[in-house]
Order: structure tokens, then sequence, then C-alpha cells
């Protein structure tokens, strides 16, 4: 799914079910889950074993990639930006030269319902709501919230390089858009979404940094997967 979210810049791997669970990892890699449980300890592997197969698109020879000290997020090889998912039953990863890409951001969630309240508690702007009560109404076939959910994960992972703090759900207000439908069509399986920060100051530099992300939904064999790829130009 992933790959049909993400321009041609972009080197991206996939992993269905476990394939890649038992994947080796090194040294520095592995200090990072010593205390994890077996799960997440699989998702990691995983996740590191996408991540080199999609350098390796992009010509990278293999080598660690390591949590950096602040969120742990990962540590890319110099001139390369990332960003890796990981849920039940599908992990990715997807790569692209510094020169190429400014910054991205993916995300992959199980086509399902967020547990009751966490709309209400901790993930969605009044507007959001309204709208997302709109969309169920028109389109009861897609999970919004869950959608919703996905797509402010990409905000922060793409905005998180430029500013190392954290991003509350609340200080991004996302739209959603859907793509065109068959005739007959009643529950859209991809779109576009934007994302307007809610926080002073401009996004990335004075320069550069938009105020708003654009980023690609889709909905596919259960799973829903999210995108924000910003162009270095």
């Amino acid at each position: 799914m992933i790959e049909h979210l993400v321009p041609a810049a972009v080197r991206s791997h996939v992993a269905y079910g476990d394939e890649l669970d038992n994947a080796p990892l090194y040294p520095e890699e592995t200090e990072a889950v010593l205390r994890a449980v077996p799960k997440r300890r699989a998702e990691y592997a995983a996740g590191r074993a996408c991540a080199r197969a999609a350098l390796a698109a992009l010509g990278h020879p293999p080598g660690p990639i390591p949590r950096g000290s602040d969120a742990g997020a990962p540590v890319w090889p110099a001139g390369v930006v990332g960003s890796i998912t990981h849920t039940d039953g599908y992990r990715a990863a997807v790569v692209a030269r510094s020169a190429d890409i400014l910054t991205l951001g993916i995300d992959a969630e199980p086509h399902a319902p967020l547990p009751d309240n966490v709309i209400e508690i901790i993930l969605a702007t009044p507007e959001e709501e309204a709208a997302l009560t709109g969309l169920t109404r028109l389109h009861p076939g897609i999970h919004w919230d869950r959608l919703l959910f996905s797509a402010k994960e990409t905000v922060y992972k793409a905005w998180y390089p430029f500013h190392h703090r954290m991003l509350a759900f609340k200080e991004a207000e996302l739209l959603f858009t859907r793509g065109p439908q068959a005739p007959g069509d009643t529950a859209p399986a991809h779109g576009t979404y934007t994302a307007r920060l809610l926080i002073p100051g401009p996004l990335l530099t004075a320069e550069t940094g938009p105020e708003v992300f654009t980023g690609r939904w889709i909905v596919r064999d259960g799973y829903l997967a999210t995108a924000i790829v910003v162009p270095n130009e």
C-alpha cells in the first residue's frame, strides 16, 4: 500500500505477516529492544529489515539504523530521510535522498475503529470531529477516526526532524478529501489530506517551511496507510 502513496524519488519496502520478524539486527540496534516484549522486538527487526531493503534500492550498503537519543526516531545515513511503520501483519519503510525530499512520514494501521473515547479525549479538534461525523455519514465503509489517527502520526513524523519536540495531536488540524469513485462505489478507497499546523511560527524554516502539509491515504485489504512527502524545492 505505501508504495502507492509516494513519488518515484522515494524507495519503499513492505513485509506482510511475520516474514521478516526474525531478521538479524546490528548490535547498535539490539540495544534498543533488549528489554522489549517479543512482539515489539519482532516489529522492530522487521522494520529495520524493510528499511535496509529500501536503502539498498537507493544504492546504500547495509548497515545499522539505530534509534536516536531523543524520542527514539531512526537515525538515517547522511543525506537520507526516511520513515518506518509497523502494525499487526504489516511492516514498511520508505527512504529518499535529502537532496530530493525534504522530509516524509508514513503510517499504517488496521482498518478498524479506534477504541472508545480516543477521538474526544486526545485526538480531534472540534472542527475535525464535525468533519468526521459528516464523512462517516457519507462513507460509512471508511473508519475515518482511525484514518485521522494515522494521518496525524505522519504529520508528527515529518515535522519532528526539524523541531525535536513532541507535537500534540491537537496542534495540527486535518482535512480529508476523497479520491474519484467508480459508478455505484459508495466507499472511497483513497484520497488526500491537508494538515494545518496550529502552533506559531513556520513549520520548517522561514524560507522553505510550508504551514500546511499535504498527504495521501489508501484503504486496502483490511489496512489503511497514510503518507506525507515534502519535496526539497
